[in-house]
């Protein structure tokens, strides 16, 4: 079958094999790019083939970009349009309708649900839109349409900052696209209330993908004493103290993020047993330990300290850094939690390094439990950028 689109081949030396098995990219340089395909707009929808012209799939494509097709469909008939897009979103919004019985989650993980380069995170009547790759920044106008349809919403907010997009050459820019936002949202999770920031926050405002790891450190919490490094808005700090936790000091490098943790605590009705601290986690931690501070219940959820290859040796020495800072700091038969969101730091790798750090801290324990992003955090099965989470806990001797 033919159709208008533009075509890309790749490279006689390429094999299709992977991309046939489901693979969703074609780097650039793989491709033929030659003045013509040079010239394609980016975000343009084109027919990818082998180099012998057999079709392989139906791709975003951006000549600009290291991922220069995203496949969008492995169908040639298919049309890239709004009722395609429907589609999608409503094959996503049934997962999450299953799982979750109130709408707080990811509606939309990128690759994982057909849909390349684009985050959405729900917050009841608002939705924050993360359009992270041409082809879907250009329908902007479709998506906004048709999520109001699939989904109810009044509120769509664009958060265009992330790091992805400068990758392929978009502005950054966040915007109101429709409706109204007047203030934090309240977010019910693990008995705690949460308030997300959509417009000013980190990321979309929370982070939902942490939720079953914040609930499996909430078992371990009753009675004990918290400590949260790298805490944001009280992820593992409000769940804690939900489930029984005597108190918990949250600490982070954002005292906006601080000040919405104490204030998710007073919605939650135990203001009182979170205190805060804002400071470089890795003094803080140092210094909580020479002045001889221990906790029943550590956790340290640093950002992506190894975001890409380049960057994974000394990512891992950071994560180790934190494993041995940690370790110091936990009461005898007490838990440590180590967390990275580093999709470039495989488990094997930050297990590795997470383990010597508690050595070389003189410590020793078990590993109880690893835990992973939630399910409206699903994995392509093809793609390991999209299992990029992961937590060890672990009880120390």
């Amino acid at each position: 079958m033919t159709t208008s689109r533009p075509q890309i081949r790749l490279r006689p030396n390429k094999s299709p094999k992977r991309l046939r098995h489901g693979f969703p990219w074609a780097y650039e340089n793989e491709l033929v790019l030659d003045r013509r395909t040079k010239k394609i707009a980016p975000g343009t929808v084109v027919d990818l083939l082998a180099s012998d012209k057999e079709f392989l799939a139906v791709c975003a494509f951006n000549p600009n970009s290291k991922i220069a097709c995203r496949v969008l469909d492995s169908v040639q008939s298919a049309e890239i349009d709004a009722e395609w897009l429907e589609n999608r979103l409503v094959q996503a919004l049934a997962l999450r309708e299953r799982i979750y019985d109130a709408p707080f989650y990811r509606l939309v993980h990128a690759e994982a649900d057909g849909l390349p380069g684009l985050i959405i995170d729900r917050f009841g009547d608002v939705l924050v839109v993360q359009p992270n790759a041409a082809w879907i920044d250009q329908r902007l106008d479709d998506l906004v349409t048709t999520l109001k349809k699939v989904t109810g919403v009044t509120t769509i907010i664009k958060n265009g900052s992330s790091r992805a997009r400068s990758i392929e050459g978009l502005a950054d820019e966040t915007a109101l696209v429709c409706g109204a936002v007047e203030g934090p949202i309240p977010v019910t999770m693990n008995q705690a209330s949460y308030c997300a920031d959509v417009v000013g926050g980190q990321k979309t405002g929370l982070y939902f993908d942490q939720r079953d790891n914040h609930a499996f450190a909430a078992k371990l919490a009753g009675g004990a004493t918290v400590l949260d490094v790298f805490s944001h808005v009280g992820g593992f700090s409000l769940a804690a103290i939900a489930a029984g936790a005597e108190s918990s000091l949250a600490i982070d490098g954002s005292q906006a993020a601080l000040d919405l943790a104490q204030q998710g605590a007073e919605q939650s009705g135990f203001g009182a047993k979170l205190t805060t601290r804002k400071g470089d986690a890795f003094e803080v931690m140092a210094e909580l330990a020479d002045a001889g501070e221990r906790f029943d219940l550590v956790v340290c959820d640093p950002p992506a300290f190894a975001p890409s290859k380049p960057a994974l040796d000394a990512g891992l020495r950071a994560y180790e850094r934190i494993a041995r800072l940690g370790a110091r700091l936990v009461s005898p038969g007490g838990y440590l939690v180590l967390c990275s969101c580093s999709h470039a730091a495989d488990l094997s790798r930050f297990r590795e390094v997470s383990l010597r750090g508690i050595g070389r801290a003189g410590r020793q324990g078990q590993v109880i439990h690893t835990g992973f992003a939630g399910p409206d955090h699903p994995v392509h099965p093809n793609l390991a950028e999209s299992a990029y989470l992961k937590a060890i806990f672990l009880r120390l001797r």
